[in-house]
């Protein structure tokens, strides 16, 4: 007889005898938990337990890191491609996409009236 202790998923644990392995195995495959070390845990808490790991924030912070700079430097070049007075003004990032807008907009006007 094998006893499974189930993590409190409501607040409160339970303990659910099983016959054998076979059968806890079972149990554990259909309502999609594992053990690890003895503790059943659910696919949340494991993935809340890998996300925990210093590796795992280790290189989702470069990942990120990685996906920033593309964007900044995309803004960069959509910056570059823009006519501003003077041309070296720094402008923020909502600034060069409305005035992308505009110069897009002025640009489909010329092209209309030729």
């Amino acid at each position: 007889m094998t006893h499974l202790i189930i993590p409190p998923q409501t607040g409160t644990s339970c303990t659910v005898e099983m016959q054998d392995d076979l059968q806890v195995g079972l149990y554990l495959i259909e309502h999609n938990l594992q053990t690890i070390g003895g503790a059943v845990l659910s696919r949340e808490e494991r993935r809340r337990r890998r996300r925990a790991t210093q590796k795992y924030r280790l290189a989702h912070a470069t990942r990120e890191r990685v996906r920033v700079e593309a964007f900044n430097t995309a803004f960069c070049e959509l910056r570059k491609l823009l006519p501003t007075l003077p041309p070296d003004k720094k402008l923020s990032k909502i600034e060069i996409l409305k005035l992308a807008v505009c110069y897009i907009a002025y640009l489909n006007h010329v092209l209309g009236s030729a």
